[in-house]
């Protein structure tokens, strides 16, 4: 049968005004909760506060010019000529060592698809930043030194990204075409018969409970949260040996933990050959030194600097790995018929009671 042209115009608007119902108006806001992480593009929740680059008072590792210099010395002409320790105005480059040449010449603008960077992922470096906060850390990587990693974890929980995932930041030598890298503020682990720089960051009150001070010269630190006070989860120092040498290091605050955790999770989520582990012996115990070549070459985990390099020990003796991966596994087994949602959806912070905005964080000043 013909259609009449009257009808067949009719049906046709229909099904085009059908079709168009499911979709967002043009210039509609697509607003995230504030826990998201960004993957070749894509987002995903983590269940804990993330600043991205993009955000304001976030720190972009895209930039060329010095984040906390002077704007009219800022630019790379005058940053190479004042800081003689920058030699290239990026501070991280291309996954390359797993690509094929058709596939390095596809992604070399940028353009990751999910799939290729998940078979490239597996490994989760952790490592202590030594500078006491992400602000200073940020600093020293971005405007005095060649370095770069995918996330600063604050004193106070608040977790910090400052490229895609999809590229290789510069943190862990020969892991870094394979790894997604994290620094951790702590101001680190010291020779246990040596000189510390303790008695400037930590103070002791009437009670006996020991807190962070964040040094004068760092002027407020850039911590998010308003009123905060850190301390460390255990009050006292903690004595292990890493890389076969006596350290002594105080311990990361229990915000610290609970983001990591949820961080730690989220990426082994996300990535499939990221196994949520970390490296012990044949006991089931920590393995405190780098791993030899063959071993390192075949991990896929949850792994520290000092696994990868022997001149290194972050994340020091007080990192509680159990903790972190203990806890990290309880949230994969919790979601394990639930895949982490990506760009718009609430469903796992809406099934965790959490809408990503626990309160309204300070201004950071920097």
């Amino acid at each position: 049968m013909k259609l009449k042209p009257w009808f067949a115009i009719a049906l046709a608007a229909a099904v085009l005004a059908a079709g168009c119902s499911t979709l967002p108006r043009c210039g509609k806001l697509a607003p995230r909760q504030g826990d998201e992480i960004v993957a070749a593009g894509q987002f995903f929740h983590t269940g804990t506060r993330v600043v991205l680059w993009l955000d304001p008072g976030g720190y972009d590792g895209y930039r060329v010019e010095r984040r906390f210099a002077p704007i009219e010395k800022s630019d790379w002409s005058n940053s190479c000529a004042e800081v003689r320790t920058l030699k290239t105005p990026n501070r991280y480059g291309l996954r390359n060592a797993a690509l094929t040449p058709a596939q390095i010449e596809a992604v070399r603008g940028g353009g990751w698809d999910l799939p290729l960077l998940q078979n490239v992922v597996d490994q989760f470096v952790l490592h202590f930043d030594v500078c006491g906060t992400s602000r200073t850390c940020f600093k020293v990587l971005q405007d005095e030194r060649d370095l770069s990693v995918h996330f600063l974890l604050d004193l106070d929980g608040t977790i910090y990204q400052t490229l895609d995932l999809k590229e290789r930041a510069w943190h862990a030598t020969t892991s870094n075409d394979r790894s997604v890298g994290v620094e951790i503020a702590n101001i680190g682990a010291y020779p246990a018969d040596g000189e510390k720089p303790f008695a400037q960051w930590y103070q002791t009150n009437a009670a006996g409970r020991v807190f962070i001070t964040v040094p004068k010269r760092f002027g407020d630190g850039g911590i998010r949260t308003t009123n905060f006070t850190a301390r460390p989860a255990r009050n006292a120092p903690v004595r292990g040996t890493i890389q076969g040498q006596d350290l002594v290091q105080y311990d990361y605050t229990p915000e610290q933990y609970a983001a990591l955790t949820q961080l730690t999770a989220t990426l082994c989520k996300v990535f499939p050959k990221l196994k949520c582990r970390y490296p012990v012996d044949a006991d089931g115990k920590l393995i405190p030194y780098k791993l030899p070549d063959a071993a390192l070459k075949n991990y896929q985990g949850v792994i520290g600097h000092y696994h990868i390099q022997t001149n290194k020990v972050d994340p020091g003796p007080a990192l509680d790995w159990e903790r972190v991966i203990g806890g990290a596994r309880k949230i994969l087994d919790s979601e394990n018929s639930t895949s982490f949602p990506a760009h718009g959806a609430e469903q796992l912070l809406k099934r965790r009671g959490d809408t990503g905005q626990r309160g309204a964080p300070a201004a950071v000043t920097n």
